[in-house]
């Protein structure tokens, strides 16, 4: 038992073979630090739910040896589900000044207060237990993103974050390669690399090759120039900005998320914009439509998104006008391509302009592609490898390519959420599996919506609900009234007279064999109701709705 405690444990939670939900757990003896706690947003079968979170009842059983968490940047998939978390759990948070910032309206959002966040500048080690932890600066599409080296009892970690290698960042604020050469140099016992475009061969474009794009559009068009981006982007909602007061044209925010973030960067100083440029959006009315620019969320089509809502004309500040120009700068996120161009095809039926991704440089992504992960390898040059952030397929892509530079297969790890690797000074292996998965959030109920609930919900969505209503007497259990029978989703009653009067003599008939048999307990009637009406249905109509038998008693 001693041996096993001077291993030093990793716990991928979240992010494994999917996108989005990162987080990840170092353990060793009595001293367990966090990396990122993201959220995910749910699969179309996962109907009525707001947002995933990962399951952490690992950390709840293990909460006194949790000595802090520690961020890599301020996206929804690394920070999102902070807020939850830490309603069970009051730890410490470290981060970067912008990535503190977002989480701290969160916290305001969710009534969270006397949370201890720790600002940490690139360069800084903090101690955590036995751990010390630096933040590296990165670059990606989000300001103050960082990488973290990691000291451990039995060797250094590199955690990249999420990051693409930009030479000519909209900030000025490059990559901190040499940092990662000299870390390299001393010895890495692990790299893990963000994988979401090991797939794309070459490299990423840098982010300033857009704002050409931008400047083309808005010198060409003379009507209101409407764009949708990820909020948290605030290099891009930058660079609108910038092309926008080139010609003239005032700012509107639109998107809850999109104005807390752009008032925190602007409060932080992450954003320079001048002063009469932004006005509030119920003033666009105001100004001609050459001289509006309109900046909102939406670039997944989300449901309640402004751009959805914009696009079926149900957005109570912006109706669309012929002469609107809209752009989407932003590539779908996997899964959400089938909603991205729903939105798309409602844009152009409503006569409007629309470009995107695939017509038109107006989006680069935030991620290193081949050649640049390539380049951390060899900068880093690990004992051990494993990917991290993406479905399996860019784990198993991104393994391919540490393996093409020469790394052993065998210290090359793909890990599955709830996974463990084990490593000493001189070894590394797979451990036995912790508890994980998806915790379901819906509205104010975290958790409470589980695979029985959504199983329910995609029954009711599929086949609809027939209710049978009936009252016995309490004296001799004869059937007073009913039954009646209440049909919702399963078919329009006024033109299927035909079917529920049956439907109601396939009871009539059910209930007088029980009379017949004296059976008059509660849950045999409703378990036989259910049954002989469910395989009427089905042989009748080929449909099985969800049936509901309801008794009262008089």
């Amino acid at each position: 038992m001693a041996k096993r405690k001077n291993k030093l444990t990793l716990i991928p939670l979240g992010g494994m073979g999917e996108i989005g939900k990162n987080i990840n757990v170092l353990e060793y003896k009595n001293d367990i630090i966090l990396v990122d706690c993201g959220m995910s947003f749910p699969e179309d079968e996962m109907l009525g739910i707001d947002i995933v979170i990962p399951d952490v009842s690992y950390l709840f059983k293990n909460r006194n040896k949790i000595r802090g968490l520690v961020l890599t940047h301020g996206h929804e998939d690394h920070i999102g589900a902070i807020p939850y978390v830490l309603k069970k759990l009051n730890i410490p948070i470290y981060g970067t000044k912008l990535t503190l910032g977002l989480i701290e309206t969160k916290f305001r959002e969710h009534r969270l207060s006397n949370v201890d966040l720790n600002v940490v500048n690139f360069g800084d080690t903090i101690k955590l237990g036995c751990f010390d932890v630096e933040f590296i600066r990165t670059g990606h599409s989000i300001p103050d993103a960082a990488a973290l080296a990691i000291t451990t009892p039995v060797g250094r970690i590199i955690h990249t974050g999420d990051f693409k290698i930009d030479y000519t960042p909209i900030n000025g604020d490059v990559i901190d390669l040499n940092r990662f050469a000299e870390l390299g140099n001393e010895g890495v016992m692990l790299l893990m690399a963000d994988s979401t475009n090991a797939e794309r061969p070459g490299s990423t474009m840098s982010e300033s090759t857009v704002r050409n794009t931008f400047k083309d559009i808005f010198e060409g068009h003379d009507g209101r120039v409407l764009v949708a981006t990820f909020a948290s982007n605030v290099h891009r909602i930058q660079q609108i900005i910038d092309a926008s007061e080139e010609n003239g044209r005032k700012v509107a925010l639109s998107g809850r998320s999109m104005l807390n973030t752009t008032g925190v960067a602007m409060e932080l100083g992450y954003m320079n914009i001048e002063k009469g440029t932004l006005i509030d959006i119920k003033d666009i009315h105001k100004y001609p439509n050459d001289e509006i620019t309109l900046i909102t969320t939406g670039s997944q089509g989300e449901p309640m998104s402004a751009l959805t809502r914009i696009s079926n004309s149900e957005h109570r500040q912006i109706q669309l006008e012929p002469k609107d120009l809209v752009v989407i700068s932003a590539s779908p996120i996997p899964g959400n391509e089938k909603t991205v161009s729903k939105v798309i095809d409602n844009l152009i039926q409503r006569g409007t302009e629309v470009i995107y991704e695939s017509i038109a440089d107006i989006h680069v992504s935030g991620h290193a592609c081949e050649e640049e992960l390539k380049l951390i390898q060899t900068l880093v040059k690990p004992k051990y490898f494993m990917p991290v952030h993406g479905e399996y397929r860019h784990l198993k892509k991104h393994a391919e390519i540490a393996k093409s530079l020469g790394m052993d297969e065998e210290n090359i790890f793909i890990m599955e959420n709830g996974g463990t690797l084990e490593f000493t000074k001189d070894s590394a292996k797979r451990g036995s599996n912790v508890p994980s998965g998806n915790i379901l959030v819906d509205g104010l109920g975290i958790g409470d919506v589980g695979n029985i609930v959504l199983r329910d919900r995609k029954h009711l969505s599929e086949d609809g609900l027939i209710v049978v209503v009936l009252t016995m007497s309490k004296k001799d259990g004869k059937i007073i009234a009913g039954p009646d029978i209440i049909s919702r989703g399963f078919v329009y009653v006024r033109e299927s007279e035909n079917l529920i009067e049956e439907v109601r003599n396939v009871v009539k008939k059910v209930l007088e064999d029980c009379e017949k048999k004296n059976i008059t307990d509660w849950s045999t009637l409703k378990s036989n109701v259910r049954d002989t009406l469910r395989n009427h249905l089905y042989g009748k109509i080929k449909r099985n709705p969800m049936i509901l038998p309801i008794i009262m008693e008089v």
